[in-house]
């Protein structure tokens, strides 16, 4: 495919493929996770929307000869709005660019906008556990991230109270150990014991997901401990490995990260439990990733330069009600 130089109208049409090539090629790992529910929401609906935690009470009661049925008490948990906002980044193609061969540069310029309004979204899903034992941050942008459930607590933390009931819980795993055999027992036994409605009754919560930052030793250990058989011929052989196929194993390479993005090591042993069936993570998205409109008729050039701008713009936010789909530990074994 080339970048055709003859007229503007074909190198519209060019760079509108680019840019989906761009977005194409991001893995949206934590999009794709299960961890974060995604909700579309429509235009004309406002830029906010309010997601509630309700819970029924567990059990059924007896019902006597004769008797009315009793009535099953519903508890309102908390809530949380998100409001949406959007990101945006413009380039420039300078006619020099369109019209004398540079066909390499302006390739990768599209194909690199293609990518950044997703990267960002990618960013903003994953300080959210970046962040988790935060109430909140500061952007990149130098905007304040709130980061709170609807308890007002941060997302992992040992005390999140509930509506109906004076019982705290924990998602957050004690002494915050690195992944091991021991330490996933223990985080399981913690959401065993820590796993209630609001009115302070056990619930049984699905827990399909096993997340990781990209640290190449929490990696590899996460994968022998999920995969990991012995040979026939082995000492232990015919030893079945009860956590096979248990847990989707994910990778969130933006975990480790400032709010800026750059590496941030002191987070690379982050790790935890998360349910998909269960999830009470939000992304809500007005816009999805989009190359802002353009025309072949001046509209994007520039007039004293003739350079042509091309842009991306995406619309969303990220809200989190209840922190009952989450365990967390920070691997660094601070208590």
């Amino acid at each position: 495919m080339e970048l055709s130089i003859a007229s503007l109208g074909d190198f519209v049409r060019n760079a509108e493929i680019l840019f989906l090539k761009g977005l194409d090629s991001i893995k949206m790992e934590a999009r794709n996770s299960g961890i974060f529910r995604i909700d579309n929401i429509p235009d004309h609906k406002g830029n906010t929307k309010e997601y509630s935690e309700i819970d029924l009470e567990e059990y059924a009661k007896k019902k006597p000869e004769g008797d009315q049925s009793a009535r099953a008490k519903v508890q309102q948990g908390y809530s949380k709005i998100g409001t949406l906002y959007r990101v945006s980044l413009d380039i420039g193609i300078t006619w020099e660019m369109r019209h004398h061969n540079k066909y390499m540069d302006v390739v990768t310029r599209l194909t690199n906008l293609g990518s950044v309004a997703g990267k960002r979204m990618e960013l903003d899903l994953s300080h959210r556990i970046t962040f988790a034992t935060a109430t909140s941050y500061t952007d990149m942008d130098g905007d304040t991230v709130d980061t709170t459930t609807g308890d007002t607590k941060a997302w992992a933390a040992t005390d999140h109270t509930l509506k109906g009931s004076a019982t705290t819980f924990r998602n957050r795993l004690a002494n915050n150990p690195v992944f091991s055999k021991g330490a996933l027992e223990g985080m399981e036994q913690m959401i065993i014991e820590n796993s209630m409605n609001q009115f302070g009754e056990k619930m049984t919560i699905s827990y399909d997901i096993l997340w990781t930052t990209d640290d190449s030793n929490t990696v590899n250990t996460v994968k022998e401990f999920l995969k990991s058989t012995a040979s026939p011929d082995a000492l232990n052989a015919g030893v079945v490995n009860v956590n096979l196929g248990k847990y989707k194993h994910v990778i969130l390479p933006r975990v480790a990260t400032t709010a800026t993005g750059a590496v941030d090591s002191t987070k690379a042993k982050y790790w935890g439990l998360a349910s998909s069936l269960n999830s009470q993570a939000y992304l809500a998205i007005n816009e999805e990733p989009t190359l802002k409109p353009t025309s072949d008729n001046g509209a994007n050039t520039e007039f004293s330069t003739q350079d042509f701008s091309v842009g991306v713009v995406a619309g969303y936010f990220i809200v989190v009600p209840g922190s009952r789909s989450l365990a967390f530990s920070s691997g660094d074994a601070v208590a």
